[in-house]
């Protein structure tokens, strides 16, 4: 979902202390082993961070809070991140890559426990919210720190192998972690503390073999003075940033909705109160997200756009669908296809917008877009819940099927537009 983004916005001066390729074998060896000692890392704690997902209606069943807390809880997880990627995701580049990845985790260690020991609505918001901000700072460390272990290990291969790993780990974790959480809950007892046990166990051990993991950065040794991200969009660029903006809100805005909202419609209106059905759709969405940005990874901008504006709101069509007729099958193709058309969608904004910015502002530009997303992930999801309160749950998704689809429309308008300003980028 958002690899290539934190591909670019982490920069590239301080890569290693010593060339690739006047590594002894012995060294080669024991940076591909830390390469996917990272990647378990990753994949592990992303995995941790779409945990709650299948969860959500058992806290609900609990505490007695509806559909809009639901929406309040996940949408804390993406503050988190978001205020994260802006405060310290680029932190890595000046003090190194493990002294940012240790913290990272230990905070979603933290967040664990958190929900170990509190069910109540406040501690659930803390939790997510203090998990979103370990996401921040992991998701660029870490995806920078398997490209350098890559060049390291591999100086003469493609790094396409270091992409397609950081997609697995990202993405595939967050698939993950919601179809492993909604079977142990469904099948292992103790279903609010079995998932969060085995995934604190699981970042610790990656963490403990943190230590054997070699850094790639070499801190510098003059001034520096701590400043947050950078967040800007240059004049030449903004037509484009716009529609690949507006592109990236709707994607991860499906992304929010089925893992926050879906879990509670399947209960609710399909009647599938299954921990693990509910996992599974919301593995199927990012799955998906993640095989289509893996097979479309040589694709061209142009190409990329031209994919995701036809098949996500295909995929919308089919949740509204499918919600509206209480379809369970329908609601697991939907879902399928809502994945493989935002994360095509989104990979179609990050590149547009590589291209777009010039190379000394591609980093703020890139910020600027992904804390646009994590609105997406979060704004209208709130929205939506508290619709819900008062409002049917038909006409509230037909409402906000309506009101996504018109975002597309205008997206599809202005990367068109824009397109035609920058034929290069066809």
């Amino acid at each position: 979902m958002w690899r290539a983004t934190l591909d670019d916005m982490s920069t590239t001066a301080t890569l290693a202390a010593t060339p690739a390729a006047g590594l002894s074998p012995n060294a080669s060896r024991h940076h591909a082993r830390g390469f996917w000692l990272i990647a378990f890392l990753f994949a592990t704690t992303m995995a941790f961070a779409g945990a709650p997902a299948p969860l959500y209606v058992l806290y609900a069943k609990e505490d007695g809070f509806g559909s809009f807390a639901v929406t309040v809880i996940f949408a804390a997880y993406a503050i988190g991140v978001a205020a994260s990627l802006y405060l310290a995701g680029h932190l890595s580049d000046r003090f190194g890559r493990r002294q940012v990845l240790l913290p990272a985790v230990l905070l979603n260690v933290v967040a664990a426990v958190m929900f170990l020991t509190w069910h109540q609505l406040g501690w659930l918001l803390a939790a997510r919210f203090v998990s979103g901000l370990g996401v921040g700072m992991l998701t660029a460390t870490a995806t920078a720190h398997l490209t350098e272990l890559h060049r390291h290990a591999r100086p003469d291969a493609s790094p396409q192998r270091a992409a397609v790993v950081g997609t697995a780990a990202n993405i595939g974790g967050i698939g993950l972690g919601p179809l492993v959480a909604g079977f142990l809950a469904q099948y292992a007892g103790r279903p609010l503390y079995t998932p969060y046990a085995v995934f604190a166990f699981l970042m610790l051990a990656g963490l403990l073999a943190l230590v054997i993991v070699p850094e790639t950065v070499v801190p510098a040794a003059d001034e520096w003075r701590y400043r947050p991200q950078r967040v800007a969009v240059p004049v030449e660029a903004r037509a484009g940033f716009v529609a690949a903006a507006m592109l990236a809100f709707v994607s991860f805005a499906m992304f929010g909705f089925f893992t926050s909202l879906a879990p509670s419609f399947l209960s609710g209106t399909l009647h599938h109160t299954s921990h693990a059905l509910a996992g599974a759709i919301s593995f199927s969405v990012f799955g998906s997200a993640a095989v289509a940005q893996v097979l479309t990874a040589r694709w061209a901008p142009a190409r990329l756009y031209a994919v995701g504006l036809v098949v996500l709101p295909v995929g919308l069509l089919l949740v509204i669908i499918a919600i509206l007729g209480a379809s369970l099958p329908l609601l697991v193709v939907a879902g399928i296809v809502v994945g493989a058309g935002a994360g095509t969608s989104f990979k179609a904004a990050v590149a547009s917008v590589i291209e777009l910015a010039p190379p000394a502002a591609r980093g703020e530009t890139l910020a600027g877009l992904f804390l646009i997303s994590y609105l997406g992930m979060s704004v209208p999801v709130i929205l939506l819940g508290v619709l819900l309160q008062y409002v049917a749950i038909d006409p509230s998704i037909l409402t906000f099927g309506v009101v996504m689809l018109a975002l597309l429309a205008l997206a599809a308008v202005m990367v068109t537009a824009s397109r035609r300003r920058q034929p290069a980028l066809a």
